[in-house]
């Protein structure tokens, strides 16, 4: 067993996942370039979520590999996999999981303060966020105080605080109205532009785009806008379609696709990845973990 190539910061092989029997993954391949955004949509029941949990660490397939950089993710034991996805992943989910009894932004730094940063910074960071998100007046409002619309945008908020390396989107925007849709992808997509964070996300459209609005709408300019993913995949009945292969690496992006990876996340596999965990059994894991902020 051998680690991706180096220019692929996550990589799946072979996966396989079932529920009860019913499969809902069926060898599924997929690599992804460090700072790439890739867009995988299906109908509801193909086996999304479950991917995404699987290339998360959330779930353990029962067959096949996850790597990430030169860490085998399905090697891990469970309380290695949540560090992981604690300290260098993010997600987000299609309905927000806030802690009801803190401010948004104390829900958005929340991240900053488990990983040991000061309460100001952190505090500075979450409501900087919240402001490009759009709900900065809500900053000092608990979840129940909020719509669901600026509960998802804080949800968005903690998850790109923390400037993960590689971000996982379960349909983020799925409880948004196009206009808060638009601000909330080209927000997101921005972000991991601009802080070379890998994106993996679904959803139901056929592509990822900011929505087309209607001639003489005076939000057209903000809100219509191009493809905003790298890669658009199709997963039907727990297998993937399209182009699961990256491009090769150009020169401006090859240096240190994985490198910190490989470098910040070894050592999360020094603590018996290489051994079978036999307090690993996951059977009934099979719905969403908590976010492991």
């Amino acid at each position: 067993m051998t680690a991706p190539p180096d220019n692929d910061v996550l990589r799946a092989r072979g996966v396989h996942y079932a529920y009860g029997g019913s499969p809902a993954l069926q060898g599924v391949s997929l690599g992804v370039r460090a700072g790439e955004i890739v867009s995988v949509t299906g109908p509801r029941g193909s086996g999304k979520t479950t991917l995404l949990q699987c290339l998360s660490g959330q779930l353990r397939p029962r067959d096949g590999e996850v790597w990430w950089g030169d860490v085998p993710l399905h090697r891990l034991r469970r309380a290695q996999r949540k560090r992981l996805l604690r300290d260098r992943f993010g997600w987000i989910g299609s309905a927000p999981q806030l802690v009801p009894e803190l401010t948004a932004w104390e829900n958005a730094a929340l991240p900053l303060l488990l990983a040991g940063a000061g309460q100001r910074a952190a505090r500075s960071t979450a409501r900087e966020w919240l402001h490009r998100l759009d709900v900065g007046d809500c900053a000092a409002r608990r979840p129940a105080a909020l719509l669901q619309s600026q509960r998802q945008r804080v949800a968005v908020a903690r998850a790109l605080a923390a400037s993960p390396a590689v971000l996982f989107a379960d349909e983020p925007a799925a409880v948004l109205h196009q206009q808060e849709r638009a601000l909330v992808l080209r927000t997101l997509t921005a972000a991991a532009r601009s802080h070379g964070i890998t994106v993996v996300l679904t959803g139901h459209e056929p592509g990822v785009t900011l929505p087309t609005v209607p001639p003489g709408d005076p939000y057209g300019p903000v809100a219509a806008g191009p493809l905003l993913a790298d890669r658009l995949l199709t997963l039907v009945d727990g297998r993937l379609h399209g182009r699961t292969e990256p491009d090769p690496p150009t020169s401006r992006d090859a240096y240190g696709a994985s490198e910190g990876a490989a470098g910040d996340g070894a050592g999360h596999a020094d603590e018996g990845a290489g051994s079978g965990s036999s307090d690993d059994a996951e059977g009934s894991e099979g719905a969403a973990c908590s976010l492991s902020v």
